[in-house]
């Protein structure tokens, strides 16, 4: 069996991408759940701290402490995506989302891959970039506009809507960012890392929530329900899930997960909340997966011949 790589990130990593654009794609449906009963701040503060303390103790269970952090320059870089691609992105986000639609944080989030590129060729060269793959992102944020882009362009007519949407495009940028900070991170355990990584984010982001939206006086049980799901899998085995495809498969792989999220997020919604499904799903997801497929055709050629 090859070991993966950008050019070949092999089946389990195509399986890994696949539940991580459908954990996250589920993740809306709960945060939005769960803000029924809590504050934004205090939603971003305990999905990370419980998240990384559900993940302390299933480190520590299988011998992926955060003693296994192995050096000074290991844990600088923990705190780094911690910081910049944990609590940043959570806290512009929980920000930027009062004063504008929906609709433009999903083109937001979905242009990562965009900017995952340049990024790339500057400090992971390593993971390559040709006309192919650059075109297939291209193709991808099409059909990921065409999805849920008509109603970006909304106005909300709040004063801040244009720093609410410098906030979202600011996020986006975090995770662009961190993806490509995580592949030149030392090699650790990754459940050890996702574990530092949440837990040094909810170092930043609890006192925010208690100082800004106070202690929780009420944990009314669907809200709790729903921000206890989205504290074990769309942060703490996200997390998880994040760091393996990224050091093993590179950024520009993981960052196709942008374009599922939406997807799934849609289906989801239509499944479980009764939303409308959008006429223009099917469409959409055929160019999506266009795109995937044109810029990892080299890697996915060379899985059907095995």
């Amino acid at each position: 069996m090859s070991t993966p790589s950008p050019e070949n990130p092999g089946l389990l990593n195509w399986i890994l991408v696949i539940i991580l654009g459908v954990t996250w794609g589920g993740a809306f449906m709960s945060v939005r759940l769960s803000l029924d009963g809590f504050g934004p701040w205090t939603v971003a503060a305990w999905r990370t701290g419980l998240g990384g303390v559900a993940l302390a103790i299933i480190g520590a269970m299988l011998g992926q402490g955060m003693h296994k952090i192995p050096t000074v320059r290991a844990w600088i870089f923990a705190g780094i995506i911690g910081t910049g691609a944990v609590a940043l992105p959570f806290a512009l986000l929980s920000w930027g989302q009062q004063f504008i639609p929906s609709a433009f944080a999903g083109v937001a989030m979905g242009a990562v891959p965009l900017l995952v590129l340049p990024l790339v060729y500057l400090f992971s060269k390593e993971e390559g970039i040709g006309p192919r793959r650059v075109l297939g992102m291209l193709l991808g944020f099409v059909g990921l506009f065409i999805l849920v882009g008509p109603g970006a362009a909304a106005s909300t007519g709040h004063e801040n809507e244009w720093l609410g949407r410098i906030a979202c495009l600011a996020a986006a940028g975090c995770y662009a960012a961190g993806s490509v900070v995580t592949r030149r991170a030392p090699k650790m355990p990754p459940i050890a890392f996702a574990t530092a990584t949440l837990l040094l984010a909810a170092v930043i982001l609890v006192p925010i929530a208690a100082f800004t939206e106070g202690w929780p006086s009420d944990f009314p049980a669907t809200p709790t329900a729903a921000l206890i799901y989205v504290a074990l899998f769309p942060t703490a085995l996200a997390a998880v899930i994040r760091v393996r495809v990224i050091t093993t498969a590179g950024s520009l792989f993981m960052s196709l997960t942008s374009y599922q999220v939406p997807v799934w997020s849609v289906i989801l919604g239509v499944s479980f909340m009764g939303e409308t499904l959008p006429p223009q799903l099917f469409f959409a997801l055929a160019i999506i997966l266009a795109g995937i497929g044109l810029s990892q055709s080299r890697a996915l050629m060379a899985m059907i011949r095995r």
